[in-house]
């Protein structure tokens, strides 16, 4: 057994012998890698097809779906893991919780905003990043107060679906 496996790996045909990582671009000099997980059509599927990458949103637009996300998902560890999790009052201490942070990371948005971001650049898993998204101050800003906006719609909407589950599960079951 031992010999089999010292004789494959002088064999180029051996699939275990392939390279499978490599630079970014073939390009050493920038500092990516290219792997099998960051350049699979799959990979590239999913990452363009996120609202920071997908082509032709406007950054207003881009902010009200990733706040919509996060204030949406941000709600349920508060109300169902939070300190309030057995009172009557936990879905509301959920939502108030859940605008807290969304509020606060907006205002981390905005810091940033003012901080002249860096231009996004080129990379394995995005390579055409799109030009009119993260371009200037102004653009970030209209990310920021439309993430606002997305972020308390979506809290809004877990707190109304969590406090009305009930009834909901009457409609239709």
């Amino acid at each position: 057994m031992a010999q089999a496996v010292d004789a494959s790996k002088n064999l180029p045909s051996d699939p275990r012998n392939r390279e499978v990582v490599f630079p970014a671009f073939r390009d050493p000099q920038l500092g990516n890698l290219e792997t099998p997980v960051n350049a699979s059509p799959l990979s590239k599927w999913f990452i363009n097809n996120l609202p920071a990458y997908r082509p032709g949103l406007s950054p207003a637009r881009r902010g009200l779906e990733v706040g919509m996300a996060h204030g949406y998902w941000i709600f349920g560890p508060f109300a169902k893991l939070g300190p309030l999790r057995d009172t009557d009052n936990a879905n509301l201490a959920g939502l108030l919780a859940a605008i807290g942070l969304v509020v606060l990371l907006t205002g981390a948005l905005s810091l940033y905003s003012n901080s002249n971001p860096p231009k996004a650049l080129p990379s394995v898993t995005v390579p055409n990043p799109p030009v009119d998204a993260f371009n200037s101050k102004e653009s970030w800003n209209n990310f920021a107060s439309s993430f606002l906006i997305g972020g308390i719609g979506g809290a809004v909407v877990a707190y109304f679906l969590t406090s009305n589950l009930g009834i909901i599960q009457g409609l239709f079951g």
